[in-house]
């Protein structure tokens, strides 16, 4: 998922008091990476982030909260070329090409039945998918999409979510403004078909064009990248338990080690250089937080001891972890 995704998130939980820096670090998340417009992180970082939120915010329906945090910039791209589409018909369309650029866990459909249309978020598939809380979220930022671009009093005529029944059904119920169905077999939008076949006041079809151009751009050379950023999410979830082999993560990603090896020398990189380059960012994430000691950093790295960890440390920064960025700390374990 797009960090700035992530941002929106962030933005949420310091307006709820909460310290978001500290809870991205504790869900293996570098806070670093906010500010790269097209980093990404792991969609299991995510679902520990979202969890995390829920319970130091002690609000369930968060991610109902943190849609009103997105704007069409969050997205980049792929937010123009919806809000300059000519129906809403066309903007679910371009959002099924385009979304792969967003999230690889959300992968959502677009049909008709009858005389209604289905935006299908998550129908059961394999592969990652959104936590119940991101799914909240992504539902309601697509209706009030729907509300910006065509009428404020556009509401779905039924939205069908996995999610168990909350307690509170209020905020569901002050903002969908229709009939919400939980415990559902899929995660669907359904809305009457005229409004989604009418022009749109802010249609644009140049600057959709513009951006179709570029998302065609950014998608092309994300296939390239796309086997680095997979090893990448692996190597965060098995550091752990480890350090991980080449035909462990091999294993994870369903190809054997000299494909992954040939692929990866494809792309320009290598393992080597991606597992020391991804405990690098999560050593230095780590050590921003005052609680963690070196010993436990190393046991989150997957170094076998210490002094292990303490010799990678010094290859990447030029000094030991218990120093870096702060000489008159002391840290235990070190």
């Amino acid at each position: 998922m797009l960090t700035s995704w992530a941002l929106a998130l962030h933005r949420t939980l310091e307006l709820r008091g909460v310290d978001s820096h500290a809870l991205f670090v504790q869900a293996g998340l570098n806070p670093g990476l906010l500010g790269d417009a097209n980093a990404r992180y792991p969609q299991a970082g995510m679902t520990r982030l979202w969890r995390l939120a829920v319970e130091r915010s002690g609000e369930p329906a968060i991610g109902l909260a943190m849609a009103r945090q997105v704007s069409p910039t969050t997205f980049h791209a792929v937010g123009y070329r919806l809000n300059a589409s000519s129906t809403l018909r066309e903007a679910f369309e371009r959002l099924v090409h385009a979304v792969a650029l967003v999230s690889d866990a959300l992968r959502p459909a677009f049909t008709r039945d009858g005389d209604c249309y289905q935006v299908i978020l998550y129908d059961g598939g394999e592969g990652p998918h959104l936590c119940e809380e991101e799914t909240d979220a992504v539902a309601y930022l697509l209706v009030r999409f729907c509300r910006v671009v065509y009428g404020k009093e556009l509401s779905p005529r039924e939205v069908l979510l996995r999610r168990p029944e909350p307690s509170d059904l209020t905020p569901y119920a002050k903002l969908f403004r229709c009939k919400v169905t939980f415990g559902a077999n899929a995660d669907v939008l359904v809305y009457e078909r005229p409004p989604f076949e009418v022009t749109l006041p802010g249609a644009n079809p140049e600057l959709a064009r513009i951006n179709d151009e570029l998302i065609t751009r950014h998608l092309a050379r994300q296939a390239g990248q796309d086997v680095v950023a997979r090893v990448r999410a692996v190597l965060l979830e098995l550091l752990p338990q480890g350090e991980p082999s080449q035909e462990k993560v091999a294993e994870r990603l369903h190809m054997s080690a000299r494909s992954l090896q040939r692929r990866l020398v494809d792309s320009g990189s290598g393992f080597r250089e991606l597992l020391a380059e991804t405990r690098r960012t999560l050593a230095l994430s780590y050590l921003s937080e005052p609680g963690r000691s070196v010993s436990e950093i190393a046991y989150l790295l997957g170094f076998s001891d210490v002094s292990t960890f303490t010799r990678a440390f010094r290859r990447w920064t030029g000094q030991p972890p218990s120093r870096f960025g702060m000489p008159a700390r002391a840290r235990s374990g070190s």
